[in-house]
């Protein structure tokens, strides 16, 4: 993935902004928690998350592949943390809680997925970065990767953020 043009990747975040943001991601957004996503790096130019494996998260027994509605749902969950991501940092003359309060209309418009390969290990990594945030709708592209860092499907979506 190459470095998004919505932010300047130098910015850095206030504790504040990173500690409501993960709230929000990891637990208020409660469908989150049942993937089972957390945040492993909140940069304007790109936001990481990982999932690990468990038996909730099967979609073909015999092989203990993933389900491809969890890689999906997981992609647009991290896109839409990648948007509300570049909106805090388009807003950093605010403070905290007023960027925290822009995301209340956030959504998906448009989801697309590619399953490259079969998602089979013990944890999964999740990329996603803003190609273009715009007044009123933002594109990402997303990715999901193996422990081995095989990618193992992409994902691009459209997000109303306003």
């Amino acid at each position: 993935m190459t470095p998004a043009a919505a932010a300047p990747a130098e910015i850095e975040f206030e504790a504040e902004f990173v500690a409501g943001l993960t709230k929000v991601f990891e637990e208020l957004i409660v469908f989150n928690q049942v993937l089972g996503l957390k945040i492993t790096a909140l940069k304007p130019a790109q936001v990481r998350a990982r999932i690990d494996m468990r038996n909730e998260l099967v979609g073909h027994y015999a092989y203990n592949r993933i389900h491809g509605g969890v890689i999906s749902a997981s992609l647009d969950a991290l896109g839409g943390l990648a948007v509300m991501v570049a909106i805090g940092a388009r807003h950093m003359n605010e403070t905290p809680q007023q960027r925290l309060q822009r995301f209340v209309k956030l959504g998906t418009i448009d989801l697309r997925i590619d399953y490259l390969r079969p998602g089979i290990g013990e944890w999964f990594e999740l990329r996603a970065e803003v190609m273009r945030l715009g007044s009123r709708v933002a594109s990402t592209r997303m990715e999901f990767l193996g422990a081995d860092g095989k990618l193992l499907s992409t994902g691009s979506a459209a997000y109303i953020v306003s």
